[in-house]
């Protein structure tokens, strides 16, 4: 508002209130009126009293005329003294009524002020508005000029992402004729070792150690050949060092293919299974909260060895000791706990995450356990001391982990990352490995070699762990990944893979990326597969309540 803006306004409010107090003006000039009337009928009142002394005193009682006439003064005088009377009267009413009036004047003249007052913070308040408006409407304008430049870049954007889209989908159709031929090459390399491992295992006794060596580097250029399709390289510590002589050498060629056992394990879904390292025992834990101890070793029966209790909430994972003579569970209610296998006691309660705990392993020995949970971190407890020693904060909620010796450990995510951890240092995770689904399990070779990774995106990925490259990724049509912690397993001599598909297929692959094997008895998901650690036997469990053993005829 401008200074004559304000003048005016000042005005105006100055005639509006003249207006308004119009009234005292009137009534001040009657009361002047009234003031002066007063004084003439004082002045009258004192001249007619001294003419009534005048005619007291001149006149005779006999005059009856003047005494009239005193009569008609009396009266005259009492009219004017009556008059004079109601005046003071009046005076006295309108002195009240200027006083009230005087005070509602001064009331009036505080409201004024403090209108004065908020029209002067008003004004002030327009002004910084005005200010602010004006400096909303520059930067409003800079955002539209940018939000134009944004769209300009956008639609160049999308116009390079359609031409590469295409350029994808060209290379895609390209890659697929590739693997079709690369597949074909394979199968052919595939029978013929077989047939040289055969020839080999019926006359190794019969070959001469120059023999010998030559077949090695003839199945060695074999695997390096077919190293396009990012096969597992020979190890040849499956070939001698594990098993013995070269003619004792175990190739894995016996997979599972027929149902040894089958029976309903829990109350509802079996989320886990593993078999125990000394004897033919699987544990299996579920979602009725239980952690179960079969024994599978006698013939065609099967035997409830125990019954493990204490968890509040389904379990999810397990784990043995290098001993066989601990077990390791986690569970939903944000908890790991440990019982032993002779007493069938719960030893151990582990609680400090913030989030179910799906996955949990011993570290080296059997006193050290690493956790990873929702909660997005990873723990490292010491049973010794029955506390959390170190907490890794993975950013992400970890599906399962593996550890490679007493040191190293490796996690699955749901952000579609496999981070890797050192116990010895408290950094963060380095080299991870980005994958294009999330990880709901991992399983690793007895060598440490190489890593199984179970992908949502409905691949199981062989990453060679010493260089931190995906040698292989396996796939079929009909195989669908059936929950975020689906388990899958390498085979003993980790020539193989088994994983169970969401329409209650079992598939095994070999290594190099070869569909060996769909085996068909579950009717629902399943959740996990766990192989003998010395033998090709398999089992599986379902959200159906079943576990099944498999078994080479």
């Amino acid at each position: 508002m401008t200074e004559n803006d304000y003048r005016q306004k000042i005005l105006e409010r100055l005639l509006e209130r003249n207006s308004r107090e119009s009234g005292f003006h009137e009534i001040i000039i009657n009361n002047h009126r009234i003031l002066e009337r007063n004084l003439e009928l004082k002045s009258e009142n004192l001249a007619l009293t001294v003419e009534n002394e005048k005619l007291r005193n001149g006149l005779g009682v006999g005059d009856s005329a003047a005494q009239a006439r005193i009569q008609v003064l009396e009266k005259k005088l009492l009219d004017k003294q009556e008059e004079l009377t109601d005046m003071h009267k009046r005076k006295g009413d309108n002195q009240q009524m200027i006083i009230d009036l005087n005070v509602k004047v001064t009331e009036l003249q505080k409201q004024l002020e403090l209108k004065n007052n908020s029209l002067i913070e008003q004004s002030r308040l327009i002004q910084s508005l005005k200010a602010e408006v004006q400096m909303l409407t520059t930067k409003v304008g800079k955002l539209e000029e940018l939000n134009s430049t944004l769209k300009d870049e956008h639609t160049a954007l999308h116009l390079l992402h359609c031409s590469l889209e295409e350029k994808l989908r060209k290379t895609q159709t390209e890659n697929s004729h590739m693997v079709e031929r690369l597949m074909k090459f394979k199968a052919k390399d595939a029978e013929k070792m077989n047939e040289e491992n055969e020839t080999f295992l019926r006359f190794g006794s019969l070959f001469s150690r120059k023999k010998n060596d030559a077949m090695k580097r003839e199945l060695a250029e074999a695997a390096r050949d077919s190293s396009v399709s990012s096969p597992l390289p020979i190890n040849e510590d499956l070939f001698s060092g594990a098993y013995g002589n070269a003619s004792n050498v175990y190739f894995g060629d016996e997979i599972p293919n027929r149902v040894h056992l089958q029976f309903d394990a829990h109350d509802g879904e079996v989320n886990a299974v593993k078999w125990s390292p000394l004897e033919r025992i699987v544990a299996t834990g579920g979602a009725d909260r239980k952690v179960k101890l079969w024994d599978v070793g006698k013939g065609n029966t099967f035997e409830l060895r125990a019954n493990l209790i204490g968890s509040n909430q389904a379990v999810n994972s397990l784990d043995f000791d290098s001993t066989g003579t601990l077990i390791l569970g986690t569970s939903n209610d944000f908890a790991s706990r440990v019982w032993g296998i002779a007493d069938h006691r719960l030893r151990h309660t582990l609680t400090g995450h913030s989030g179910k705990v799906m996955a949990a392993k011993f570290v080296g020995e059997s006193q050290k356990i690493v956790t990873g949970s929702h909660d997005r971190t990873l723990k490292i407890w010491d049973l010794r001391s029955k506390a959390c020693v170190e907490t890794k904060f993975a950013g992400s909620s970890c599906n399962d982990l593996v550890t490679t010796d007493s040191s190293t450990i490796v996690s699955g995510h749901f952000d579609k990352k496999i981070r890797f951890w050192d116990t010895r240092s408290s950094d963060s995770s380095t080299n991870d490995i980005q994958l294009q689904g999330k990880v709901t399990s991992l399983d690793l070779s007895k060598d440490c070699h190489y890593l199984a990774a179970c992908v949502r995106d409905d691949t199981i990925k062989i990453i060679d762990l010493r260089n931190n490259h995906i040698l292989a990724s396996l796939s079929h049509d009909s195989f669908k990944v059936g929950c975020d912690f689906a388990r899958i397993a390498f085979n003993p001599d980790c020539s193989h893979i088994a994983a169970g598909s969401a329409d209650g297929s079992l598939y095994i692959w070999n290594v190099n990326g070869k569909l060996v094997s769909i085996l068909k008895d579950h009717t629902v998901s399943i959740q996990a597969v766990s192989f003998h650690p010395f033998s090709s036997i398999l089992a599986s469990v379902d959200r159906a309540k079943k576990c099944t053993i498999w078994t080479h005829v």
